[in-house]
């Protein structure tokens, strides 16, 4: 790489939860690209997503990419549940929820305790990490000048809420589960169904029928495709991270707050960031029609959905130039203006 980069690990101590209970000795691992400015206005804040760690994320970094870190200072906190920060696989005493409320709350920590930076130029965040960025302008809309919320939505749906929990009942079903939030040994036969659910999700119905799971991502067939790029991906995560993760993203919702009562209008006319929408248009987790729903309560929304077969995964297209080429435009044009 031609920029700087760093990373550590920031101990947070015992850390009180937003739906209550405490996370022993938490911690979060972070790394940064790019250099700050003189006048710290330069940070851009990009949280990971599902599963995801964030050599998994970097790809979108470098001077010709999605962000430039020679212009901007990115940095990437890793989400509580992901296998780096504290995760139920390094904390056996793991509470029972750990919300995107809580995420944010230690990012602004790190932001503020190790670099002295109050204000973010920008979050940018995809699934999950796009709820992260909706999760910061509602929390700091003094803090917080635009974000990026690409594929993601400020409240996860009840459709979305219906994938989500087929998931967590593969995985609550493995006699290996303990009822809790750990599991005594690798639930195999429920990580198998867990990927092979998962593929049915992630991609649309046109991607499949144009077969482009055999013609851009080069698997030979079917099977292998399911085997290879699902049920081996989630096989190397311990299956108690992926679950705590399942009921982070399930309970995601901005106007859970006592300042908000519950009340998604009122959560969304709070935020002052300018917003950029990017919803995927054949995304089947967060639909263009969820966020043309939350634009007319935002004071500064644009709403840009991505033109793509490709489903969730046009918002991360590590593997498709044309969709990442889309996005590179519009948020250079967005983190620019």
């Amino acid at each position: 790489m031609s920029w700087p980069t760093a990373e550590g690990r920031f101990a947070l101590g015992d850390l009180k939860l937003h739906k209550g209970g405490v996370l022993p000795a938490a911690e979060i691992v972070w790394k940064t690209h790019g250099t700050l400015s003189p006048l710290r206005d330069n940070v851009v804040l990009y949280p990971t997503s599902y599963g995801a760690q964030h050599p998994d994320l970097e790809w979108l970094i470098g001077p010709e990419g999605i962000l430039d870190p020679t212009r901007w200072f990115v940095v990437i906190p890793n989400m509580f549940g992901n296998g780096l920060s504290s995760s139920p696989s390094t904390t056996p005493d793991w509470p029972a929820l750990v919300t995107a409320w809580d995420n944010v709350a230690v990012q602004a920590r790190l932001l503020r305790e190790v670099w002295g930076v109050e204000r973010l130029h920008a979050v940018y965040g995809w699934s999950m990490g796009a709820q992260q960025a909706y999760h910061w302008a509602a929390a700091f809309p003094e803090a917080v000048s635009r974000i990026v919320v690409n594929c993601g939505s400020a409240r996860t749906s009840v459709h979305n809420q219906v994938f989500l929990r087929s998931l967590i009942a593969t995985l609550e079903a493995a006699p290996e589960y303990d009822g809790g939030a750990q599991f005594t040994a690798p639930p195999r036969a429920a990580l198998r169904a867990f990927g092979r659910i998962y593929a049915g999700w992630a991609l649309s119905q046109d991607f499949y029928r144009e077969g482009l799971h055999l013609s851009a991502l080069g698997a030979p067939d079917l099977e292998t495709f399911l085997r290879t790029d699902w049920e081996e991906r989630f096989g190397r995560r311990y299956a108690g991270d992926l679950l705590a993760q399942l009921r982070c993203w399930d309970a995601g919702d901005i106007s859970d707050h006592p300042r908000f009562g519950g009340s998604l209008s009122a959560a969304l006319g709070a935020i002052s960031a300018r917003v950029l929408l990017m919803p995927g248009e054949t995304d089947l987790y967060f639909r263009v029609a969820d966020n043309a729903a939350e634009l007319p309560f935002l004071r500064h929304g644009q709403l840009q959905p991505i033109p793509s077969i490709w489903g969730h995964r046009a918002g991360n297209p590590v593997a498709n130039p044309v969709d990442a080429g889309f996005i590179r435009a519009a948020v250079r044009a967005f983190l620019n203006d």
